[in-house]
């Protein structure tokens, strides 16, 4: 079967004909109303004064005293470390709060392209995102055959609102402006952008960022690709926009386009088994002092997102991410660095 490419990182796009803008994030509900007890007095007493009465007034203002103690501001600098960092008992291997019990399901696209996925199959564990989420399970206690595989679109996966997986991988980038819909995890790849054309274009000589501002560039509506070619490259004339790879990659065969921009490994797999008359031009390099990074989608606010970090972060501690990017995305040190 053939497996096409599989789509870059999306932030949103301007390109408002092509899509539908996401609906606005819901209000807050109404906040219940605050309620204060009626005071009491108590009844003036005049029993005489006793000798045993002033332990008792010490004992009381002890209490007291504990109380205002007790009332008074507090560092909330734990609370806040206990938020990032979840307690055990939240995060116990095989028995985590999962949609179903006793099972993870796992969120990706359709078509599943490689080299993040092969045969468009998920659950193969073949390909670099299918190999990290089995690596994900694994860490949090679940086995290969409690994994179940949901097929979720990329734009429903990043939308406010209900989710029904648990964790859903499909190269989305991290980001502040997704981070209002949806949690992340920890990143779980180091993400750059690589610029495809035909060996017989005149694209295919540029050797810097400059050098194709003057070429017909193209990119997948959406995605962190066609920001790269908007606010990076800057072309002279407007670019491209398609709705999946696929087309951009039929627009490139067909000269609509010089040249299109789709994440590194990507670019690879188009170039070794998809458009073998095409080659890579460069790579970009990571801007803002920060590498983007595809991060595992939550739903927003959820209980596992503490627990699915850690597994990410463990996995990249002891080498098992490093290891699974040399296998499925070996290629991607290859490509000249366009500036």
């Amino acid at each position: 079967m053939s497996v096409a490419n599989r789509p870059t990182r999306r932030t949103t796009s301007r390109s408002a004909s092509l899509y539908a803008p996401l609906s606005g994030l819901s209000g807050l509900s109404g906040r219940p109303s605050r309620r204060t007890a009626p005071r009491r007095t108590a009844p003036r007493r005049t029993a005489p004064r006793r000798a045993g009465r002033l332990p008792r007034l010490g004992a009381a203002l002890a209490v007291l005293l504990g109380a205002a103690v007790a009332c008074a501001p507090q560092d909330d600098t734990g609370s806040a470390k206990s938020s990032a960092a979840p307690p055990a008992a939240a995060c116990a291997k095989g028995h985590l709060a999962t949609g179903t019990a006793g099972k993870l399901t796992v969120g990706t696209d359709k078509p599943a392209y490689a080299p993040w996925f092969q045969d468009d199959d998920p659950a193969n564990g073949k390909g670099f995102e299918s190999a990290v989420a089995y690596a994900v399970a694994d860490r949090l206690g679940y086995a290969r055959s409690d994994v179940i595989w949901q097929t979720v679109p990329f734009n429903s996966a990043v939308a406010p609102g209900k989710k029904k997986f648990d964790f859903d991988l499909n190269q989305v980038s991290v980001s502040d402006e997704r981070r209002r819909a949806v949690d992340f995890s920890s990143g779980y790849y180091d993400v750059r952008q690589a610029v495809i054309a035909l060996k017989s274009s005149p694209a295919a000589k540029a050797t810097s960022v400059d050098a194709l501002k003057h070429v017909k560039l193209g990119a997948q509506v959406g995605t962190t690709s066609l920001d790269v070619v908007n606010s990076v490259i800057r072309p002279d004339q407007q670019p491209a926009v398609f709705q999946k790879n696929d087309y951009a990659k039929t627009a490139l065969k067909n000269g609509q386009v010089d040249a299109i921009v789709v994440d590194l490994p990507t670019a690879f797999y188009i170039t070794s088994a998809e458009v073998q008359d095409a080659k890579i031009v460069g790579q970009f390099p990571a801007t803002g002092g920060r590498a983007e990074q595809f991060g595992l989608v939550l739903d927003k606010g959820s209980g596992l997102t503490g627990c699915v970090s850690d597994a990410v972060d463990s996995l990249r501690e002891d080498g098992t991410l490093a290891r699974l990017e040399k296998t499925w995305l070996s290629e991607a040190v290859d490509a000249p660095v366009l500036k």
